[in-house]
């Protein structure tokens, strides 16, 4: 009589799991809920499931932040996930097809929320808003959603999107008008500044952390606008306190380049995705990851998982903004970047003054040679890393007397790399660190700008809903 009872028991709760889990497959699937767990965390947190909330994400650290706002006005971090994809490079998404997931402050209103998703559930970013269009960026429907999956979107498992989905929905039924989304290509360290302080895109990426440093500082949403072809964050208001964030940060990073850490730019296969994911990728292979992660979705299995097997290359450039070498790290950290930077060779690249001259690198024993294959892999050809780092020669000039490479090989290097931009480079402030370095940390307490008396706010960007909505997308 027990062993029958304790069978009757597990019936009963496989098939109340079974119907709890087929239940938010279907036509229900804006019913999601938020897991207990969560609201364990709010309640520790002091928040609730109705006050207002804000999305960060990072490419570069392959995570996505929400951040709730508490009673006292001011918000704070709720949870951090992991990402399990995202495409492109590091860098705005320029145009249709480019790959590039979106950088910039996007708006997310209830017409952009998708329960119909294929990919479990999504919502549209918004992309393009204000700031791209006056850019003329072109592209629709970029999407975060479930599913390991990008061909532009972000990416997260099905459960970790319908968590988020829930949280983004239960803030607006609680009457918040737009849940303003950051999308940042790193977190604005001074560390990441500095080593990246060359890259085509600075410009831009200095202009998005003016938003972020208010947000840091305030803990509150910025108002955005767009004038002059940039973000413009409280009509320029920011406050002393987050002046005064910027000049500190930019002592560090002015510190850290007198301290000599190399400026480079990121070049990855195919974007990437967080090292949780990529642990079981390379124990269980991909189709594991799948199963795991898109337990929901259309079976499209996981992009590109060949381009996640590797790190990206690392351009490192000299103070003119020209290559120096290209090495492949193992991952995108700071500590791997630097040590692939470590095991470059001092010169590689040939001199823009001479461009007929190739130097070559000292002859390596057979194994060596042998080690560094990977390092001459093209973009959409990854391999297997077996190295932490390995310096790529100078290919000769194309058209000299010493290209003797394949002719595929010789048309594919008139194709820029990707994640190019034609935006401007900022030269780094040159300024003697000792004279500018205060003695001790200076604690941030300038006054911030009064709080808008609105509880609920919004960004200005003009986009259209009908225009932009996620209703339409497959995504």
């Amino acid at each position: 009589m027990a062993a029958r009872h304790i069978a009757l028991v597990a019936l009963v709760a496989l098939t109340l799991g079974a119907c709890e889990e087929e239940r938010y497959r279907g036509s229900a699937r804006h019913n999601i809920p938020i897991p207990s767990a969560t609201y364990a965390l709010m309640s520790e947190k002091g928040m609730s499931k109705d006050q207002p909330i804000l999305i960060r994400s990072y490419k570069k650290e392959s995570e996505l932040e929400v951040w709730k706002r508490k009673g006292d006005g001011r918000y704070e971090l709720l949870k951090t996930f992991p990402m399990c994809r995202w495409s492109g490079q590091l860098g705005p998404k320029v145009r249709e097809g480019d790959r590039m997931a979106p950088e910039g402050f996007y708006a997310i209103s209830p017409g952009q929320m998708n329960p119909n998703s294929s990919y479990y559930v999504s919502f549209n970013m918004g992309y393009p808003n204000a700031y791209d269009r006056s850019h003329g960026r072109t592209g629709a429907h970029l999407m975060v959603h479930g599913a390991c999956s990008s061909a532009g979107c972000y990416s997260m498992t099905d459960d970790q999107i319908g968590e988020i989905y829930a949280l983004v929905r239960e803030a607006q039924g609680a009457g918040q008008k737009a849940v303003q989304m950051q999308a940042f290509p790193f977190r604005m360290t001074p560390e990441n500044l500095a080593k990246h302080r060359l890259d085509p895109n600075i410009a831009f990426w200095k202009n998005l952390k003016e938003g972020s440093d208010y947000f840091e500082v305030a803990k509150d949403e910025p108002s955005v606008g767009v004038s002059g072809g940039r973000y413009v964050f409280n009509g320029g208001n920011l406050g002393g306190a987050v002046a005064q964030k910027r000049q500190q940060d930019e002592v560090q990073v002015a510190a850290l380049v007198a301290k000599g850490t190399p400026a480079v730019k990121l070049i990855y296969d195919d974007g990437d995705q967080h090292s949780s994911f990529k642990q079981t990728l390379v124990t269980g292979g991909s189709d594991s990851l799948n199963r795991s992660a898109s337990w929901a979705s259309r079976d499209v299995g996981i992009s590109r998982p060949d381009a996640l097997t590797v790190g990206p290359r690392v351009v490192v450039l000299d103070d003119k903004g020209r290559t120096k070498a290209t090495v492949r790290a193992v991952s995108a950290d700071n500590e791997a970047v630097l040590a692939a930077v470590a095991a470059a060779p001092a010169e590689v690249a040939t001199p823009a003054a001479a461009p007929a001259v190739v130097v070559k690198p000292a002859a390596a024993p057979a194994a060596a040679v042998a080690a560094t294959q990977v390092a001459k892999v093209l973009p959409g050809a990854a391999q297997q890393v077996p190295v932490v780092a390995s310096a790529v020669p100078a290919a000769p000039a194309v058209g000299t007397v010493a290209d003797n490479r394949p002719f595929y090989q010789r048309a594919l290097s008139f194709v820029p790399l990707i994640g190019g931009s034609a935006q401007p480079v900022e030269a780094p402030v040159a300024a003697p660190v000792a004279s500018v370095v205060p003695a001790k940390p200076t604690n941030v307490r300038t006054p911030l700008p009064p709080r808008r008396a609105d509880t609920l706010r919004t960004t200005q960007l003009d986009q259209s809903n009908a225009a932009y909505s996620s209703q339409s997308a497959t995504r």
